[in-house]
């Protein structure tokens, strides 16, 4: 246990010297600038100059792509600043201190102005030049350049980079979490070719600076030196040019390092190697060196030439070609074999579907899913998942297409988990024509059934298209007849793509704006998973939960009259009536609507009073003679006036609704107490009984 407490505080005192080690650094680089330094603290900042320019260029080099090292702008802003920093230390130094000879600047600046000129400070002006001309015109230039159009690519891909993940996560190739990495990778590498855009001026910058620099240090000190230490125009001009070059040399050779490695940024291309394995792979080919050899064997035997040492060069090129021809081709080791499961060995993945809800689709489908061919049906899913999740109030889970080689061709099956929703067949390359009753004249083609609405259509090809148009029929094409079909399945299952997860992400949004809400209606009085159950109810009765506040108010005022389920249900309906309404009709039209006659009400009344617990308290013969007339009902009613309200006393809604939705799915069931007070509502007709017999009958409104 002692053991463990020391390495956590001395963990815990590295994190503290690694987060103050950046402040520190720039309080040592103000220091430089603003006060005098010896001779020894000059000598150890050049040399950690140097380093650091070191290992910035081996970071870059043996990055395998310029995200690898995405703090690099901001490495080059702080090496720069301390290589400034350094400059005003130095320049100070030798202009008070350069009198005395060379040591007098640090040993440092002493070696390079000595050792690497020779003591010619005529030679070093040169040397300088040349060094200032690479590194300002040659590697910062062009590093500049590349990081110019770097960023102007990658800012003019990010949009077509951000829609090509939605597309793939749309698609349910990619998982939320991978959507969300490859997004912030996306915004990493724009940001990353912005700040290098502006971090190759730094470079270019700090080049000006250090040819000001140096013309400062050789006018100052000759003028410092004839002045002041009665030196001869000859002994200033020497001492001083010999310690202004040596100083420019000292920081100059770490700014070259340091454009080299912004350069190897920039131009890197992302690979799955550093720069020196992909470099020496792609020149590791025999066939590239053969012609090299050959021609400088020519060159070699030309007289004039020095043949030993173009002879030499040919005999190396000639044995690396000969070596990569002979090296033996890398055998890739092949993994040690799976075994094969067995008939009686079953797995979790075959009986697990990690997708909610998906679509299996034949081989013959897969064109429409290519991403060469623009993906249709993946762009008609996306907009479908984001219209319905607007209308019904939550996100509906990602729909993932993969093909099913037990499927015929050209059929698809939407599932959910394990079981399937709905099935069909398309063809691709063909279009759908519906005939919805006012077509002219029938054009050939092959017959089927509307997969969503059961109407009459036919198979047709291309060029039939445009007179399939003029006679009449609505024509779609096979992605869009795919996409209504799972429009229509999503929406009638709607409560089942509803869960927990749902229910919580929806309390967790809402906690934003009403806080005091959330916390006054979960845990307590309703659970999670009460609140899901009864978002699940409304969704199975086709109310949204889009305006999940007014919801859960009146969530919160049921659960303190009622304590089940369904009866909470019925009172949070009737509270939220102007919602339901609004989903069937537009504020400024009236309802239509379907009543029930009084006796045949009275008479459910009954029977539901007397089989309350049963599971089906309507009888049946009672039910079918129901289901019956509702039906001779909507054939009646034109085709505008199809989407109509029953309307009902509460206590009949619920078991009336359950029995006519299996064969009236689009029927809303509402009760008196659910239409709004200020609604407008148009009887179109109601349903009855006579008292004379059993039967139902259908009786006009216009006749009472």
């Amino acid at each position: 246990m002692k053991m463990n407490l020391e390495i956590l505080s001395l963990d815990k005192v590295a994190g503290r010297l690694k987060s103050g080690l950046l402040p520190m650094a720039t309080l040592l680089l103000v220091i430089f600038m603003v006060l005098p330094l010896p001779t020894i603290l000059l000598d150890v900042g050049f040399i950690t100059n140097i380093m650091i320019s070191l290992a910035i260029l081996m970071v870059a080099l043996n990055a395998n792509k310029p995200l690898d090292f995405s703090s690099f702008p901001t490495v080059l802003l702080f090496a720069t600043l301390l290589r400034l920093g350094l400059n005003i230390a130095s320049t100070r130094v030798v202009l008070v201190e350069g009198h005395e000879g060379g040591a007098s600047a640090g040993q440092i600046i002493e070696a390079f102005g000595g050792l690497l000129l020779g003591g010619n400070y005529v030679v070093g002006i040169f040397v300088f030049c040349i060094v200032m001309i690479i590194n300002l015109i040659v590697i910062t230039k062009g590093a500049g350049r590349v990081s110019e159009v770097s960023a102007r690519f990658t800012l003019d891909a990010l949009p077509g980079k951000q829609m090509a993940i939605d597309a793939d996560l749309n698609a349910g190739l990619i998982a939320p979490e991978d959507a969300k990495a490859r997004r912030s990778e996306v915004a990493t590498e724009a940001d990353f070719y912005g700040s290098m855009d502006g971090a190759s001026k730094f470079v270019k910058g700090d080049a000006v600076a250090g040819i000001l620099i140096l013309a400062v240090n050789i006018i100052g000190g000759i003028i410092l030196g004839i002045t002041t230490h009665g030196l001869s125009v000859a002994e200033a001009a020497s001492t001083y040019t010999m310690l202004a070059i040596g100083d420019a040399l000292v920081a100059q050779v770490p700014a070259l390092i340091l454009s080299i490695a912004a350069a190897a940024i920039v131009t890197r291309v992302a690979s799955t190697q550093n720069l020196a394995d992909q470099i020496t792979g792609q020149f590791g080919s025999g066939a590239a060196w053969v012609p090299v050899a050959i021609i400088l064997t020519i060159l070699g035997i030309l007289p004039g030439m020095p043949h030993v040492v173009v002879l030499s060069a040919a005999a190396v090129a000639g044995g690396i070609a000969f070596y990569l021809i002979r090296k033996p081709e890398k055998v890739e080791i092949a993994p040690p074999p799976v075994e094969e499961k067995q008939p009686e060995q079953i797995d979790w993945e075959d009986v697990s579907e990690k997708a909610r809800l998906g679509i299996d689709i034949g081989y013959g489908l897969v064109p429409m899913v290519e991403d060469r061919k623009g993906a249709p049906l993946m762009k008609r899913i996306t907009g479908i998942r984001r219209q319905i999740s607007k209308e019904l109030g939550f996100v509906v889970p990602l729909v993932r297409i993969k093909d099913d080689l037990s499927l015929e061709p050209n059929s698809y099956r939407i599932m959910l988990g394990g079981m399937v929703l709905g099935e069909d067949t398309v063809w691709p390359n063909d279009f759908l024509a519906l005939d919805d009753g006012h077509v002219d004249s029938a054009i050939e083609g092959r017959p089927c059934k509307d997969p969503t609405f059961g109407m009459d259509a036919l198979w047709i090809g291309a060029e039939e298209k445009s007179r399939a148009i003029a006679e009449g029929y609505t024509v779609v094409d096979a992605p869009t007849v795919v996409a209504t079909h799972l429009n229509d399945v999503v929406r009638r299952n709607a409560a089942q793509l509803f869960g927990m997860d749902e229910a919580q992400k929806l309390l967790d949004f809402l906690k934003e704006s009403s806080p005091n809400l959330v916390e006054s209606l979960t845990p307590q009085p309703l659970s999670l998973y009460a609140v899901t159950a009864i978002c699940r109810d409304l969704l199975a009765e086709k109310v949204p939960v889009k305006d999940f506040q007014q919801i859960c108010l009146a969530m919160l005022e049921a659960s303190s009259l009622h304590s089940e389920t369904p009866h909470i249900v019925d009172a949070i309906r009737q509270k939220i009536g102007n919602l339901i309404v609004q989903t069937m009709v537009p504020i400024n039209l009236p309802l239509p609507v379907v009543t029930l006659d009084a006796d045949l009400e009275s008479l459910l009344v009954k029977a539901l009073k007397v089989g309350d617990e049963a599971s089906y308290p309507i009888e049946p013969q009672l039910a079918q003679k129901i289901i019956e007339a509702v039906d001779e009902a909507a054939m009646s009613l034109p085709m505008e006036a199809r989407n109509v309200a029953l309307i009902t006393s509460p206590v009949v809604r619920r078991p009336l609704g359950a029995l006519l939705k299996q064969r009236f799915p689009d029927l809303t069931v509402l009760s008196y107490q659910e239409l709004p007070d200020d609604k407008s509502i148009e009887v179109l007709t109601k349903i009855g009984v006579p008292q004379s017999r059993p039967e139902m009958s259908l009786v006009d409104a216009s006749q009472n």
